[in-house]
């Protein structure tokens, strides 16, 4: 089976993944620099592939299947090593578990409305919500060279980072809260006629 090209970027991001799990545990500037570049390179080709996809007109049910999935090991594994090692820590924690419900609940929503053929696109403010929270967890893989590698003037990069956090979970709400009354509304609806 020859692989497309948009498909070969989404089986890499997943490949990337492992990866960088590894070095978010090198010591030093190296362990703050080669996460955040392999997470801004699988990020990038997150966007990437579905371009290409639309401008070759190479959608596939392959790529359909594994880009939601993709995505969503790539910013649990983020979300969950910036945990572990207290970048996000005390409150800040309530932003990442909205961020990972929000990408469970959907994943079975798309799945419930894939039974019956209704496909859920992602909506220009969901986007939005992505770009806003793939760079506030790009920064805050930065950890202490962040400061070096940004220039927020009188901001340190990890506030910066916390701020564009808390956001993308309020946007997380909001849009997962659009998509769950869809899904709600048409469960009912088919309810009705059995």
């Amino acid at each position: 089976m020859k692989l497309k090209i948009p498909n070969i970027l989404t089986i890499g991001r997943i490949i990337i993944v492992p990866i960088f799990v590894f070095t978010f545990f090198l010591p030093g500037l190296f362990g703050d620099l080669i996460p955040f570049f392999l997470f801004v390179l699988a990020s990038f080709t997150d966007y990437l592939d579905g371009v290409l996809a639309r401008l070759f007109k190479e959608e596939s049910k392959l790529g359909e299947m594994l880009d939601p999935i993709a995505d969503k090991i790539l910013v649990a594994a983020a979300l969950i090593l910036l945990v572990m090692n207290g970048t996000i820590k005390n409150y800040e924690v309530i932003a990442a578990i909205i961020i990972l419900t929000r990408e469970i609940l959907i994943s079975g929503l798309r799945e419930f409305l894939a039974k019956v053929s209704i496909s859920m696109p992602s909506s220009g403010l969901s986007k939005l919500k992505t770009f806003i929270q793939m760079t506030s967890i790009a920064i805050l893989l930065t950890g202490e060279s962040g400061n070096k590698i940004f220039n927020f003037e009188d901001y340190n990069a990890q506030t910066i980072g916390i701020i564009l956090l808390w956001l993308s979970s309020f946007l997380t709400l909001y849009t997962g809260y659009d998509y769950l009354a869809k899904g709600i509304d048409h469960a009912l609806n088919e309810d009705k006629k059995n």
